[in-house]
């Protein structure tokens, strides 16, 4: 079956098998810095959808996206021509390079959160089976331009772990957004901008977001 959401003034669409639709990937694609003719390359893009909601924020995007998925790299690459969008979607292992180094402006991902063995483990597209957050962030300094940027979303009580691997990667922490789903309500996600050898300045935001 088939579903489909509207994000104005595309149409998402993705079947069983494909990552649904959230509420971080909304975040995200909110959160992310963009300018219009930007480079942008989303690791693991599932149906797409941080490619639409960049899309829909400026103007003549060149957009990439990459997943180990068959079925989600055909979902995506479907996303884009459906709304009348050109780029290109690989089908691979984002660890394995098959990208341009330095190519992009912009890289963004909506990772797995869990790492392998932790038991919090929702199958290979919630934990870091097939790709861990090093080598995610490995991943993005290789592709990103020197002063480009990497925007990603994750869980709040892995921010250690977030900021000393960005770091540890050449891509300086600049940008922190906790959000939460009320006033009452902890942080539930962390969303975290980079700038490939950027200076040390950390900005933290806060946001109430009650999806």
């Amino acid at each position: 079956m088939v579903k489909t959401e509207r994000l104005e003034p595309y149409t998402l669409s993705w079947e069983a098998g494909v990552f649904p639709l959230g509420g971080d990937a909304l975040a995200l694609g909110d959160f992310a810095a963009v300018k219009p003719g930007w480079r942008v390359c989303d690791l693991g893009t599932g149906s797409g959808v941080l490619l639409l909601l960049l899309a829909r924020r400026a103007e003549n995007l060149s957009l990439t996206g990459i997943d180990i998925d068959p079925l989600s790299a055909q979902t995506a690459q479907e996303n884009l021509a459906a709304n009348g969008l050109s780029g290109e979607i690989f089908c691979g292992d984002l660890r394995k390079n098959p990208l341009p180094a330095g190519g992009f402006d912009l890289v963004v991902s909506n990772p797995p959160y869990f790492p392998v063995g932790s038991g919090k483990s929702g199958g290979p597209a919630r934990s870091e089976e097939f790709c861990s957050l090093d080598e995610l962030c490995a991943a993005a300094s290789r592709l990103v331009k020197n002063g480009g940027r990497f925007s990603l979303c994750h869980r709040p009580e892995r921010l250690v772990d977030v900021l000393c691997t960005l770091r540890a990667n050449n891509l300086e922490p600049k940008r922190l957004k906790l959000v939460s789903h009320g006033p009452d309500h902890p942080p539930s996600l962390l969303l975290v901008e980079a700038v490939k050898q950027g200076r040390p300045e950390l900005k933290v935001e806060t946001d109430v977001n009650l999806w």
